[in-house]
């Protein structure tokens, strides 16, 4: 199997997994962060193919869509051995895998070049348009409102915090997680990519804050 033919396979893999999400984290989502990570790799200098494979396979692992962390690496661990003889990257992709998540106040730091341009990317993804439009998305399909100004942002410094999505709101998680984002990238075309996006965000609530102002006023 040539690189083409593993990439299209790890495509119809993610495609079978992801398809039917409804939480921000489809297909999408992921071709979207394979065609970021393989642009920042080739930018930083990093294997685009090693970048490309993780960027596909990366949500297919995550917790969120699995019955536990490791069921979903498990998961991707045994379809990797199915399809690849390379054992050294077997290992560097699901290390890319297990550590790439924020889990609450960022979380372990990549170790490789490869794996800060395939977070970089996913991080991306949380910012700017798509990612408000992503953050609305999953607080529907997780029962949280939009905002309620009596919920002030949680210190989610805990991953116990990070994955109760029973509490706060779709707002707060700016706060919580996207603010955050922007100085948390790897790369340094990552965080020039950064810029545009968390800017954007905070033009979106000061534009919100200014809307919900405006229809809390009572007149009678």
């Amino acid at each position: 199997m040539d690189n083409q033919q593993w990439i299209a396979a790890a495509e119809d893999f993610a495609k079978s997994e992801l398809s039917r999400d409804t939480t921000g984290h489809d297909w999408f989502h992921t071709d979207r962060v394979r065609n970021t990570a393989a642009l920042i790799a080739g930018m930083e200098g990093a294997d685009v193919l090693t970048c490309t494979i993780a960027a596909l396979l990366h949500d297919v692992a995550d917790e969120k869509l699995n019955t536990s962390k490791e069921a979903g690496l498990l998961k991707v661990h045994n379809w990797l051995e199915q399809h690849l003889a390379d054992e050294e990257r077997i290992r560097h992709i699901m290390l890319i895998i297990e550590t790439m998540s924020f889990s609450g106040g960022g979380g372990t730091p990549m170790s490789t070049l490869e794996g800060q341009c395939v977070q970089d990317a996913d991080r991306l993804d949380a910012l700017g348009a798509i990612g408000i439009a992503r953050t609305m998305v999953f607080s529907g399909a997780k029962g949280r409102p939009v905002y309620d100004p009596d919920l002030t942002p949680r210190d989610e410094s805990l991953q116990k915090e990070y994955r109760d999505y029973s509490k706060g709101t779709a707002v707060n998680h700016f706060y919580e997680k996207l603010l955050k984002l922007k100085d948390l990238m790897n790369t340094s075309y990552g965080r020039k990519l950064a810029e545009e996006r968390h800017d954007f965000m905070l033009l979106y609530l000061e534009q919100f804050y200014k809307e919900w102002n405006q229809g809390s006023q009572k007149l009678l």
